[in-house]
């Protein structure tokens, strides 16, 4: 949102009475739109949207403060609403030694491609490799055995925000795919699975939160099948997004039960009510900054970003708008009042009083990083009285939250389709869709599926069985094994 009418000249601006010359104008805008070439497209609007910047090695990126402004807010929110359960903050350390890393066999074997490892001092060889954490279980579970001993001890429910670095991958991307990245990660340990189980949901209901209520993202909640799991886990719910774009879905955030399996592993045994010894029941949950990509993804357009207000680091942007023969000083009294007001009323609003760029210039420049010169939902430009005006925004600003969320959710139900033989199945996948298909569910039918879906773009995978079903009739076919079908589940390609 911006004040006053937008002014495309280079004439020279007259402020405090002198003549000044308006710097030079650099091009501002993007060299590619967002349906000719997605990825492209991606890259210009992070780096010219000032959310990162590239680094000298590979898959890091540095987050620039527009990027940390929009952490921030979502991490208010959830750290609030975990501290509402109970859950306390800790940080454990970032290096593992390689005896507790290999101690769960199936959970390393699924993280060890990714672990990097420290093997120097200086010029020195260390005796022991030590690896730096991909994720936290073994780091912390040593301690939990060391905690817990009783009944009394339980439930133990730790959070903690922290990096953590998985380096072997392929086509980095900022957010989406990174050698480093920032998350929470919650680690929890319970005397029963019913308490576990509600956990997980819980968790997984303030993820659907962050993407929906925040970031304007529609998301599905559903579980993961066996092969898509958790390395070690006993199960794996998730909230999945969609690209339209690039026809990809993309996991927004996980919510595990692991079971006993860590708790045998580690020995993290108490004793119970009853005097008997019994193993803990547990659950890791987390999120990370992966989640800022798929807002840009979603909403962006071709002028650059375009934030929803709850996370936008800046909310308001007023600009001067001088024209001949005005009282210059008592524009900018006014614009500075104006932001005076709005930050006053809770806002997040700043004015731009450079006196060395155009009107213009100073719109494109807002656009890209995703505060509003116009409304970019629908575009509607309207003028706003100073009287009512703090009213009037706060309206303007749901409406623009509400109408992100329902214009993305209308894009991404527009890719979904039905398929129930393979045909449907291979057609709709080479459309892009996102394929919502009945399953019978076994692991061996998954795997087929990816060997016959193996291609350039990928292969086919599931992203969950959604938790809301729909009805199922008893004589449904798998689409991919034609045996009977036990769900209902979404496939597609992913990030």
């Amino acid at each position: 949102m911006a004040g006053g009418k937008a002014d495309n000249s280079k004439s020279k601006a007259n402020t405090k009475g002198k003549e000044k010359e308006v710097k030079k104008e650099t091009k501002l805008g993007l060299s590619v739109k967002k349906d000719d070439n997605f990825g492209e497209w991606y890259s210009e609007v992070v780096v010219n949207g000032e959310m990162i910047e590239y680094y000298d090695i590979s898959g890091c990126y540095i987050l620039r403060p527009w990027t940390m402004s929009i952490w921030e807010v979502m991490q208010a929110f959830f750290d609030a609403e975990i501290k509402k359960m109970n859950i306390k903050n800790c940080y454990f350390p970032l290096f593992v030694s390689p005896g507790v890393l290999q101690r769960e066999k199936d959970h390393i074997e699924g993280f060890a491609p990714e672990v990097a490892w420290v093997t120097k001092s200086g010029n020195s060889d260390l005796d022991v490799p030590i690896a730096i954490r991909p994720t936290s279980e073994t780091v912390m579970y040593p301690y939990y055995s060391k905690w817990i001993r009783g009944h009394r001890d339980l439930p133990l429910k730790l959070n903690q925000w922290c990096n953590v670095v998985r380096w072997e991958f392929s086509n980095p991307t900022p957010f989406i795919r990174s050698r480093e990245f920032l998350w929470q990660e919650g680690h929890t340990a319970f005397a029963s699975k019913t308490e576990a189980d509600a956990e997980v949901l819980e968790i997984l209901e303030l993820y659907r939160r962050v993407y929906e209520e925040f970031l304007a993202v529609p998301v599905i909640k559903g579980q993961k099948s066996e092969l898509e799991k958790f390395a070690g886990g006993l199960y794996t719910t998730s909230v999945e997004a969609f690209i339209p774009n690039s026809g990809r879905g993309i996991q927004g955030a996980t919510s595990h039960c692991l079971g006993q399996n860590f708790a045998k592993m580690f020995e993290i045994n108490f004793e119970d009510d009853k005097g008997e010894k019994a193993m803990v029941w547990q659950n890791s949950w987390a999120y990370s900054t992966r989640t800022i990509g798929v807002m840009v993804m979603v909403h962006g357009d071709d002028k650059g970003l375009v934030l929803p207000p709850k996370v936008a680091a800046l909310q308001i942007i007023v600009i001067p708008v001088p024209y001949k023969d005005a009282n210059t000083q008592a524009i900018l009294d006014t614009c500075a009042a104006t932001v005076s007001t709005l930050s006053a009323a809770g806002f997040r609003a700043e004015a731009d009083l450079r006196d060395n760029y155009s009107p213009g210039w100073k719109y494109s420049h807002w656009e890209m990083k995703g505060v509003r010169a116009v409304r970019r939902d629908n575009f509607v430009k309207a003028d706003i009285a100073i009287d009512g005006l703090v009213e009037k925004v706060k309206e303007l600003l749901d409406d623009i939250q509400q109408s992100l969320l329902d214009s993305a959710k209308l894009k991404r139900d527009a890719c979904v389709v039905v398929a129930k033989t393979w045909g449907e199945f291979a057609e709709a996948l080479g459309q892009k869709k996102l394929i919502l298909a009945p399953w019978c569910d076994e692991e061996e039918v998954e795997k087929d599926v990816k060997a016959r879906t193996k291609g350039d773009m990928g292969a086919a995978k599931s992203l969950c069985s959604p938790f809301d079903q729909p009805e199922l009739p008893e004589d449904t076919l798998c689409f991919a094994s034609g045996k009977p079908a036990k769900k209902w589940t979404y496939w597609g390609r992913s990030y």
